[in-house]
């Protein structure tokens, strides 16, 4: 059975908007504490314990504060989104991955980001909801 947006459930759109600005939240305070707690030269150390160049913590706190600021206000939100997908992803692979799937393991698992990567996915799917600045 398909449906159209003719037949969408009136309230999906609303939907939408709650996982787009739940999602915003959630890279609005991983990019803070990266900025205001780890600090930026903090961050940039903890990548390059993980054998990765220091310049990727930066890149990552300001990917991490421009996807939460889209999000937020929904400019091209579905897009920004699908972008922080291989955040999550490289999450996975260089710090939760190893720590099997609960994040509650010492030292988070992958089931956090992985979720978070797949709400990141059906929001795209879904659509940027109500109240955008900028929708497509």
């Amino acid at each position: 059975m398909t449906t159209s947006a003719a037949s969408a459930p009136p309230l999906a759109p609303y939907g939408a908007t709650l996982l787009r600005l739940a999602l915003g939240v959630l890279f609005l305070i991983h990019g803070l504490t990266k900025l205001l707690v780890f600090t930026p030269a903090g961050t940039a150390a903890f990548f390059e314990s993980l054998g990765l160049p220091g310049v990727l913590g930066y890149l990552t706190l300001a990917a991490e504060l421009v996807i939460s600021a889209a999000l937020l206000l929904g400019v091209y939100a579905r897009w920004v989104g699908l972008a922080g997908v291989p955040l999550l992803l490289g999450t996975i692979v260089t710090v939760h991955g190893a720590n099997g799937f609960g994040f509650a393991n010492a030292g988070g698992g992958w089931e956090y980001p992985a979720f978070w990567a797949l709400a990141l996915v059906v929001l795209f799917l879904v659509g940027d909801g109500r109240w955008t600045l900028r929708s497509r």
